[in-house]
């Protein structure tokens, strides 16, 4: 251990311990390079360097030289790896300004617009936007964003719900539940021009605008215990197309097992002929979601990855060309080892939240 003794005044000593600390910092090719810089003057001046050499071998100049020998003499390595806090230029802003931009935020915009934004809100207040937005930061306030919501107003809400979750989670035995609905208006959009692929450093193109070649729907029913989905695609979505699709899950599925079948509350799955369908077939029984509330329905979480995996980005020359796609999706899908559909949501905590959302909207309007 040596004790080396700078300009006037300033000395240190570089125990062992620090000096391997210092090299480790130095050798780190993950550390900072002002941290680096730093450890290399104190090493150096334990080197026996004088001020001038450390200043060509660091590359800093000789104040630098002597402040973090001064830091290293006060507080060791530990003062190397910290910077001292300075006052900023920018004077901080008065309290009431804060709260006047958080008051405004909560009522309308003087101008025609639907929300506030950080330059109107600027404008409004005198100050930079930048200060508009860390006010709106610290406050946890988005004017941008919005979420969309809608609370169903079934008066057997509570029944429905409890009725398709205790399928979901505790189905009969010797029977299936399939969840059934249409994904309606499924266009055949073929592109005015061929997109570039994806390659290193640019994300695949395709134009924004589209030939439009027709429409198909999709008829789907997912079997919640195995996973698997029986779907097939026709040219409208009335009562007729409905009973035909029945008819065709009907034949697939094996005599003897009771069929308990999750629907909304579309139109065409109540019709006059459907009822008398479903008297006709004894072993078919329908549930039905509330109101507002295609989230109960299973089959919806297929008609998303369908519509993200196929369709979105899909090019299609005509509705032939589209259904022989969503085919062939449908195919994959069944023989890719599918996933039984899992319930994981409590129905109390949905019913208390239903009934919270009720009263504040009552409380409001």
């Amino acid at each position: 251990m040596r004790v080396w003794v700078m300009r006037t005044g300033v000395s240190f000593t570089v125990s062992t311990a620090d000096r391997a600390r210092l090299e480790a910092i130095v050798a780190d090719r993950n550390s900072p390079q002002k941290h680096v810089w730093r450890c290399r003057i104190v090493l150096l001046t334990a080197a026996g360097f004088g001020t001038n050499a450390i200043m060509r071998e660091a590359g800093v100049a000789k104040t630098a030289v002597w402040r973090w020998q001064e830091r290293f003499a006060e507080e060791g390595v530990e003062g190397l790896l910290r910077d001292k806090t300075r006052p900023s230029r920018i004077p901080p802003l008065d309290a009431a300004v804060g709260e006047r931009v958080v008051a405004l935020t909560f009522t309308d915009p003087p101008v025609e617009a639907t929300h506030w934004t950080a330059a109107m809100m600027a404008e409004q207040v005198g100050v930079s936007v930048s200060s508009v937005q860390r006010i709106w930061r610290a406050h946890g306030l988005q004017p941008h964003r919005i979420r969309q919501f809608k609370l169903s107003n079934d008066p057997e809400f509570v029944t429905k719900l409890r009725d398709v979750v205790g399928l979901y989670v505790d189905p009969p035995a010797h029977a299936i539940v399939l969840s059934v609905d249409e994904k309606s208006q499924i266009q055949a959009l073929d592109r005015t021009q061929p997109g570039l692929p994806l390659k290193k450093g640019r994300a695949g193109t395709m134009t924004h605008d589209y030939k439009r070649h027709g429409t198909t729907t999709l008829f789907a029913a997912l079997n919640v215990l195995d996973g698997t989905v029986i779907g097939r695609n026709m040219q409208r979505h009335r009562h007729q197309e409905f009973i035909r699709f029945l008819n065709h899950i009907e034949a697939q599925v094996p005599a003897g097992k009771v069929i308990h079948a999750v629907l909304d509350n579309y139109a065409a799955h109540k019709h006059p002929k459907v009822r008398a369908w479903l008297h006709r077939h004894p072993r078919w029984t329908f549930h039905f979601v509330p109101t507002s509330c295609s989230w109960l329905n299973a089959v919806e979480g297929f008609f998303a990855r369908l519509a993200k995996r196929r369709l979105k980005r899909g090019v299609f020359r005509s509705v032939a060309d589209l259904q022989a796609a969503i085919n062939r999706f449908l195919g994959e899908h069944n023989a890719s080892d599918p996933k039984p559909f899992t319930w994981t949501a409590d129905p109390d905590k949905i019913i208390a939240a239903v009934k919270q959302g009720h009263q504040l909207l009552d409380s409001i309007h």
